[in-house]
């Protein structure tokens, strides 16, 4: 099995390629080996072009068995903590678009540039396949944007018009990507903020950065055979 998990920064995988390096064998820079199981690590950079791009490379040349989107994300969903990790099943491109004369927002499938159902979205959402088979962690929804949400205003008003969980700077070019290329996937995200008027003291990186890589490394061991 090939698994490619991919990361914006290295430092949201630090401790997941920490554990691959001393149980795994180093076959290439981030490329380990552990009987049957290949594990490849790429870290994109920030950002919707980034993970496109370095997809749009990688997919075709890798054609990895899983692909795991794994990073952090804030959290509009009150009910979920700091510190947890969700399962990513559905993701909008929530500021592709046009802003209007009166400060509202028009995206591209409004518009009609877009296709609400254009292959690979359904009503404007993508949608994960594979998310189904993994019920180890909550499911949330999430909406991917170039620039973070942090005045009460803009907040309101994203809220308002996608009610989405959760929200990154790359995971719907992910999704997007992995459609296209008809690959399974999966996004996880741990929580490390919430999405409020910004205040990075509130933020809790070290506990989404451990929570994130513990639930990788379980998830990298249960892809190991077990002998008999």
């Amino acid at each position: 099995m090939h698994l490619l998990i991919i990361a914006a920064t290295p430092f949201e995988v630090a401790p997941l390629e920490q554990y691959l390096t001393k149980t795994f064998e180093t076959e290439l820079p981030t490329v380990y080996k552990k009987e049957e199981l290949t594990v490849q690590v790429l870290v994109t950079g920030v950002g919707l072009f980034q993970t496109s791009y370095h997809l749009a490379k990688v997919l075709p040349l890798v054609e990895p068995d899983l692909v795991i989107n794994a990073g952090i994300a804030g959290a509009f969903n009150r009910s979920l903590k700091i510190g947890d990790v969700v399962n990513v099943v559905s993701e909008r491109f929530a500021d592709l678009g046009v802003e209007e004369a009166d400060g509202s927002f028009t995206d591209v499938h409004e518009m009609g540039l877009i296709d609400p159902n254009q292959h690979p979205f359904k009503n404007s959402i993508l949608e994960n396949p594979t998310a189904s088979q993994f019920d180890f962690l909550p499911k949330a929804s999430a909406i991917s944007v170039n620039k973070v949400h942090g005045t009460e205003k803009s907040i309101e008003a994203i809220q308002q018009k996608y009610k989405a969980d959760v929200e990154s700077m790359e995971g719907a070019a992910f999704f997007h990507a992995c459609l296209l290329e008809e690959v399974p996937f999966l996004e996880i995200r741990s929580i490390s903020n919430y999405v409020e008027k910004r205040n990075r003291e509130n933020w809790n990186l070290p506990l989404a950065i451990e929570s994130l890589n513990k639930v990788l490394i379980e998830m990298t061991q249960s892809f190991i055979p077990v002998k008999k």
